[in-house]
C-alpha cells in the first residue's frame, strides 16, 4: 500500500505500537494521523468428512476439473463459524454437526486469509448448487490421490490426517 485509501496522500513507514509492544513498521498516513494496515479478504476453507470420518468431500468448481475442498468468503459482519456452515450448506446443501479449526494461510493471488476447518456432517446426501460441477465422496486414502497436487486445499486435507488420526475432531 503506497497511498492512504482515505485521503490518497503518500504514506510513509512507522513503527506501530500496541500495548507498548511493537507491530512492526506499518503505513502511515501523516495527513490523517492514522496508521494504514493492509487489507485483505478472509475465507473459510473445509475439509468435510462424513459421520464416522471414514469419508471425505472432494468438489470441483467454474470448469477447471481439479478436486479441491469447498471453501468461500467471509462477509463483512459474519463470523468465521457461520461463514463455514453457511458456505457448506449453500454449496453442498450438508448440515454441519461439528467443525474444529486446522489451519490458516495467506493466499496471495487471491488477497486473502483462508481459515480452513475439519468439519463433521450429518450424512452424505449432497444437494448442490450451481458452483459445483462435480462433488465426491472419497476414502482418506483415495482422497490423497484425488486431491490438487501442491495445492493449498491438499496442504490443509494432509494436515487434517494427522489431526483426524490423532483424535482431533
Amino acid at each position: 500500500m503506497e497511498y492512504c485509501s482515505k485521503c490518497g496522500n503518500k504514506l510513509i513507514l512507522k513503527e506501530s505500537f500496541n500495548c507498548g509492544i511493537s507491530d512492526g513498521m506499518v503505513p502511515f498516513c501523516t495527513k490523517c494521523n492514522e496508521f494504514r494496515f493492509p487489507v485483505f479478504n478472509t475465507a473459510v476453507s473445509s475439509v468435510i468428512y462424513n459421520k464416522d470420518f471414514s469419508k471425505t468431500l472432494l468438489v470441483q468448481q467454474y470448469g477447471r476439473g481439479i478436486n479441491i475442498l469447498v471453501a468461500g468468503y467471509v462477509n463483512k459482519g459474519e463470523t468465521l463459524e457461520n461463514a463455514l456452515v453457511r458456505e457448506i450448506k449453500e454449496e453442498t446443501g450438508l448440515c454441519v454437526i461439528s467443525y474444529t479449526f486446522n489451519a490458516s494461510r495467506y493466499f496471495e493471488k487471491s488477497n486473502s486469509l483462508i481459515c480452513n476447518f475439519i468439519v463433521n456432517v450429518e450424512d452424505e446426501a449432497l444437494h448442490c448448487n450451481s458452483e459445483i460441477d462435480f462433488a465426491k465422496w472419497y476414502t482418506p486414502n483415495e482422497a490423497k490421490d484425488e486431491i490438487y497436487k501442491n495445492s493449498l486445499a491438499e496442504e490443509f486435507f494432509l494436515k487434517s490426517l494427522e489431526k483426524v488420526s490423532l483424535g482431533v475432531k
